[in-house]
């Protein structure tokens, strides 16, 4: 009998593509779109699995961009905790789609978000990043001449860059009610003080966050036409949520959202690849072994196993410090140096 699911290779059948591979066997999930090469020169956003994405890429060699570096005696330990080596500027943890939106409009001086500066026992902090001071600074001029510096290295990045990395984290954020800025963090968690009057809690639908990327895209694409993206989505569940829902639902709700975006996105965009790191990491072939004990924290194997498939389908080194993460860490499981603030949400789900 002849049928269009007839003869398809054996990545198409679950049966052949899941069910037969072998316990965290990776198998064939990955084909690129397009080349990454040694000299593509790559810069990375997100939230902050995509941490790993650019600690694998730089091991590997790739011309990963920093535009706010640091003198190599600087230890990791000490740069990491003041928003340094993260990523390719130092914002901090970008966890949703309008944020990143909302950030390079800022840059290119089309927006200038609502209360820039947040205090915490007399200290300033700057609201749009405030986890990459966490000591505060000791005045406003002092964060808005720091933001000034930022934004500049923030156009730099895009300006040259061939390759924008993202990781989709969240759909929940909060947000200033009148003006509709976006905050990385919740009023009164870090920095700031939280009044219902002035913020409130916005959670995203896939229509909201399919419009804020391809906005992004738009506006990066008329300062770097050539510019191409690289697309995932963060298999850490949220720690809290403060939608009401239970936080299981409330996961499951946010992460497809994310997934059905970038699967848009891959479908309507020729210069968008889609990495399936979130598949790799939350596969029912993995029984949960890429998982702590928590169940939520992505462990060395599964960050090692995600980033050595993404380097081997681009034919790239898998033997560098990007493909020893988890030799890196030794055997306690736990991934390398990843800065999260999770203690944010859970503060702002009670």
């Amino acid at each position: 009998m002849n049928s269009p699911y007839s003869g398809l290779p054996k990545r198409a059948y679950w049966r052949s593509g899941v069910a037969e591979r072998a316990p965290l066997d990776p198998g064939d999930l990955y084909q690129p779109r397009f080349e990454v090469g040694m000299s593509t020169r790559v810069a990375t956003a997100g939230s902050c699995f995509a941490q790993h994405v650019g600690r694998a890429l730089r091991g590997a060699g790739l011309d990963v961009i920093d535009a706010e570096p640091l003198p190599d005696a600087v230890p990791d330990s000490v740069a990491t905790g003041f928003g340094y080596r993260l990523y390719s500027a130092r914002y901090g943890n970008i966890y949703t789609a309008r944020q990143l939106l909302q950030l390079v409009r800022e840059a290119e001086g089309q927006v200038t978000p609502a209360d820039p500066v947040w205090t915490r026992d007399g200290r300033y902090y700057d609201a749009q990043r405030p986890s990459v001071e966490p000591g505060g600074l000791d005045s406003a001029e002092s964060v808005q001449a720091h933001r000034a510096g930022h934004l500049a290295a923030i156009r730099s990045i895009l300006r040259q860059a061939d390759l924008f990395v993202f990781t989709f984290g969240l759909t929940e954020c909060w947000m200033h009610r009148d003006s509709g800025t976006v905050f990385p963090t919740a009023p009164g968690t870090l920095a700031g003080t939280y009044d219902p009057e002035h913020y409130v809690f916005k959670n995203f639908d896939a229509i909201e966050v399919l419009e804020d990327f391809e906005a992004f895209r738009s506006l990066a694409k008329t300062i770097n036409p050539g510019l191409r993206f690289l697309v995932t989505v963060s298999p850490v569940p949220l720690t809290a949520t403060a939608s009401g829902q239970h936080v299981e639902v409330a996961t499951s709700y946010s992460k497809s959202v994310l997934r059905a975006v970038t699967g848009m996105l891959y479908a309507r965009h020729e210069d968008i690849d889609y990495f399936p790191s979130y598949e790799v990491i939350t596969a029912l072939n993995t029984r949960g072994a890429y998982y702590d004990a928590n169940q939520r924290n992505v462990n060395a194997r599964g960050v090692a196993t995600a980033m050595q498939m993404f380097l081997g389908a681009h034919r790239l080194d898998t033997t560098g410090r990007g493909g020893a993460v988890q030799a890196r860490n030794g055997n306690t499981g736990k991934a390398a140096d990843i800065v999260c603030e999770d203690a944010l949400l859970e503060a702002f789900a009670q």
